[in-house]
């Protein structure tokens, strides 16, 4: 570490050490390629400062800081870089799989002679249970107790295991069940904005930033802290204290200017930025907001834009800490004297925005007038096809006859005719049939302006005696316990309960796809009239077959507009101009006169929120209620793996590991396991929701004699790779072009031509030895940041996967577990090759031979024994990640180091 550039900094009677980033700008005075921090981007300068205190020579060298020192428009995207994050955010979805993983690696490394316990987080980490509760009971006071009683008895072992490895690992807290969504929590409670190192010499200070194992953790971006995404396997390398290599990016910045006009939410705005920016292709940048409309823009709104990165497509969506930055802080109960360390610092290191500052250089800018977006959702089936409000009736009515290739549902005309004397308020359903409306999601439940005006709409509702459809299945998950407090002190909580908005948990719900089951009554009708029925929801997810397997059309919108449209009932209406019902007098109501103006919004949110609701969640966040004070585990620091159990297995990945390589490379004779089109996301391949009776994996857990009334979800089986494995490429919504039709996890077997399940299908390959591909349209591993669409991969036999282009998160993850991915060269797809996906492919190129992006040839050969070649790239974009193919992946190559040590 070179401590030349390391300053004290003094606050009253307190002094820190940090590593100063002027002092590169200083020592490069006079030189020709001088560096000038007002031109770095705000984010590049939290990268800068993490290389040059990390700089050890080794992981993290010289060549990163002066990378990083001199980015430019020009030199982004050129060369890769080392970092180190400062912390680990884990929810229990993706952190089971990665405390198996862990523990695994003990297990491993003590059978090949070494000390177990090198295998320990380096960096804190804090795993946040809340993707566990689903959505059982709704519409009722006893609603939450019920349904987190549940969520205990489906999930007690995997509870267990849990408990163990926070005993079992330094530097890992918990979360426990019923306190927030992660990123809820991130944002009040965890984050910090500077960080703190207590060394044998000093404390050292250096800024917050962080990796997640969710792909919504750029939710804290908008508190000024570097962050985002990873996968499991991904996050478990940088717990054992290893960087994240990355090629440096480039940074859009996005100017904000003017405010919202009357009547438009946070949550409109959010949806118009997601459709500006996937149309100007952000994915793998990081983007960056300045402007007068983010000087004037609260911090909940900021993190709303933030949470979304994802959507839009970029590593980051990142709002530099300032005034605002610091408010918050203190609304939220942060230590005053932390908060003046935090402003000191992050002004001496020019990290601290203020719209006087020099704009820096970005790699290109765009602007966005907020004065012009309009109320709107999204979808029926992506986030980013975002739809103005007073087009959403035509918008929907259009898309039941437009083809599925064209983001439709492909009916024809007669089927998709809505007879007009439907009767609602009886429950009579046609499609448009609003099923679920649900107030739920990170995105959403954590900006209180948006659920205040739901509350105020509630209401006006209310007081007009208006009620929700019969069929429609409401709920409200905050996504944190300070929502309830400050719902109750505005008295809207009670008319949220009396519409059926009643609090059903605290966590991620219908937005992961744990909304529960529907009504058996609306259910049956649902499908014994094949409907295309829509879920509204505040989410920030709406991909096929998430939401629920019974309905097609999911649109996002803002929580006012949730409860407004489960009193219209239909979203093939339209809801500026069709009444939401008849009050006591039996007037009609309208839109219009239940919507809250800005001014009661912004009045009522003053009055309620305070500082002591803040304080009084951080005093029971870790504490837990009495069923997780109840569970009793073991101290070892090696897990005893259960063999009958189906919650927690030990994995596969280092069955005989030793210090030898594990290439894939090269692949001979591979047969393609699946050819499937554009925007194919980790949903697709590893679904997390409901696990059908007559599906594989079904059909695997009762055979070890569980009942399907406790087959739990595909999110909570994450712990085992045998349901995982059966399970991936599972979605019923899954269209492989090889499968004649038919949707869902099946595939054709060649040369037998012979249709069966993907899991039987490699199985059946498995036993001949033969190596596996899938090919791949444009897009392809969009969505959560799914360890597990990775490794179910891997472990179906898959060795190469090309597409036309891929989702960052996921190209990171296949490249983990040893699998390659290749990109089609631009213009070029499976069906511009003529690809069927009966052929068998060679890929002769080494390890030795491949480098970061190298042209790889393909020769495949078709069924009448043609044979052609094409090139196509890999997306294997640094030296550390062919290091990890060579290695069969990255935990792999953790473990061969550990044990060299």
């Amino acid at each position: 570490m070179n401590t030349s550039k390391k300053k004290k900094l003094k606050i009253g009677s307190s002094e820190w050490s940090y590593f100063d980033l002027k002092a590169v700008e200083e020592e490069s005075s006079g030189k020709e390629n001088k560096v000038s921090l007002e031109n770095i981007p705000y984010s590049i300068r939290v990268l800068l400062e993490s290389a040059l205190r990390n700089n050890d020579g080794f992981q993290v060298t010289d060549k990163d800081v002066d990378a990083l020192a001199h980015w430019s428009p020009e030199t982004a995207g050129q060369t890769e870089i080392a970092f180190k994050p400062g912390r680990v955010v884990l929810q229990d979805f993706t952190g089971v799989p990665c405390l198996v993983d862990l523990a695994a690696m003990r297990s491993a490394l003590k059978r090949m002679g070494g000390d177990s316990k090198k295998i320990n987080p380096q960096v804190a980490c804090d795993l946040v249970i809340d993707h566990s509760v689903q959505v059982d009971h709704f519409g009722d006071e006893n609603s939450l107790k019920k349904n987190m009683d549940i969520e205990f008895q489906r999930n007690q072992e995997r509870y267990d295991f849990l408990k163990w490895g926070q005993n079992a690992f330094d530097h890992f807290r918990i979360v426990p069940p019923g306190r927030g969504i992660v990123h809820q929590v991130n944002l009040e409670c965890l984050a910090e904005s500077v960080l703190k190192k207590i060394t044998p010499e000093d404390t050292l200070i250096f800024p917050d930033s962080v990796v997640g194992t969710d792909s919504h953790t750029t939710m804290i971006n908008g508190l000024g802290v570097v962050g985002w995404g990873v996968g499991g396997i991904e996050a478990e390398s940088v717990m054992l204290g290893e960087p994240i290599y990355m090629v440096m990016p480039e940074v859009i910045g996005v100017e904000l200017k003017g405010s919202l006009k009357e009547g438009v939410t946070s949550t409109d705005l959010v949806l118009t930025i997601t459709e500006m920016l996937r149309k100007r292709n952000v994915v793998g940048k990081f983007v960056e907001f300045y402007g007068q409309g983010v000087a004037d823009m609260s911090l909940a709104n900021r993190a709303t834009i933030a949470n979304m990165a994802p959507e839009y497509g970029a590593t980051m969506g990142f709002f530099p800490t300032d005034e605002e930055t610091l408010k918050y802080l203190k609304v939220t109960g942060r230590d005053e004297n932390h908060i003046e360390m935090v402003r000191a610092y992050m002004k001496s290191q020019g990290l601290f925005y203020e719209k006087s500052l020099p704009i820096p250089t970005y790699s290109d800018n765009l602007c966005l007038d907020v004065s012009t977006v309009n109320p709107s959702l999204a979808g029926p089936k992506r986030p980013h096809d975002r739809v103005e409000l007073s087009s959403m009736s035509n918008a929907f009515l259009k898309s039941l006859e437009a083809s599925v290739a064209k983001g439709g549902f492909g009916l024809s005309k007669e089927k998709a005719q809505i007879p007009k004397s439907l009767d609602a308020e009886k429950g009579e359903m046609s499609h448009g049939s609003v099923a679920i409306a649900a107030i739920t999601s990170c995105t959403n439940t954590s900006n209180p302006s948006v659920l205040i005006a739901a509350g105020l709409v509630a209401q006006k509702a209310v007081e007009r005696g208006l009620k929700v459809k019969p069929f429609v299945k409401t709920s409200l998950a905050p996504g944190s316990t300070v929502v309830t407090s400050y719902l109750e002190k505005a008295k809207l909580l009670a008319p949220l309960q009396e519409l059926g908005f009643n609090i059903v948990g605290y966590g991620c719900t219908t937005c992961i796809g744990n909304s529960g089951p529907l009504s058996e009554e609306f259910a049956k009708v649902i499908r014994d009239k094949d409907l295309v029925v829509a879920s509204v929801l505040s989410g920030n997810r709406n991909f096929e077959g998430r939401i629920s397997p019974l309905v097609k059309a999911n649109y996002l919108a803002s929580p006012p507009l949730v409860v407004a449209y489960s009193l219209l009932g239909s979203v093939a209406k339209d809801i500026y101009t069709e009444s939401l019902g008849k009050d006591s007098e039996g007037q009609d109501v309208y839109l219009k006169d239940i919507w809250p103006t800005q001014g009661e919004i912004e009045k009522m949110v003053s009055k309620v929120i305070t500082v002591e609701q803040f304080v009084s969640m951080k005093e029971k966040l870790f504490v837990g209620d009495k069923q997780w004070q109840d569970i009793e585990t073991s101290d070892a620091s090696l897990y005893t793996w259960k063999e009958d159990s189906s919650y927690i297995k030990e994995p596969p990945f280092f069955e005989g590991q030793d210090d030898e390589s594990r290439d894939i490379l090269p692949v001979k004779k591979a047969r393609v396991l699946l050819k499937l089109g554009d925007s194919v996301t980790t949903d697709h391949i590893s679904p997390a929701g409901a696990i059908k009776e007559d599906s594989p994996a079904g059909a695997f857990l009762k055979s070890m004699g569980v009942s399907s009334k406790d087959f739990n979800s595909y999110g909570s089986r994450r712990g085992n790779d045998s349901v995982m494995t059966r399970g991936t490429f599972a979605n019923i919504r899954l269209r492989n072009h090889l499968a004649d039709g038919r949707e869902g996890g099946w595939t054709k077997y060649f040369p037998d031509n012979e249709l069966m399940t993907v899991y039987d299908a490699s199985l059946k390959y498995r036993s001949t030895q033969t190596p596996l591909i899938v090919l791949a349209g444009k897009d392809y591993g969009t969505g959560s940041s799914r360890d597990w669409a990775a490794k179910g991969t891997s472990l179906l036999g898959v060795k190469v996967v090309i597409a036309e282009s891929f989702e960052r998160i996921h190209r990171s993850n296949l490249v983990g577990m040893g699998v390659l991915p290749l990109q089609f060269m631009e213009g070029e797809s499976s069906e511009s090759l003529g690809l069927e996906g009966d052929e068998i492919f060679d890929f002769s190129i080494s390890s030795e031979e491949l480098k970061p992006k190298a042209t790889v040839s393909v020769l495949a050969q078709n069924n009448t024994g043609e044979v052609f070649t094409f090139n196509a790239k890999a997306r294997v974009d640094t030296p550390v990640e062919v290091d990890y193919l060579h290695n069969g992946g990255i935990l792999q190559t953790v473990l061969k180091k550990l044990m060299n040590k």
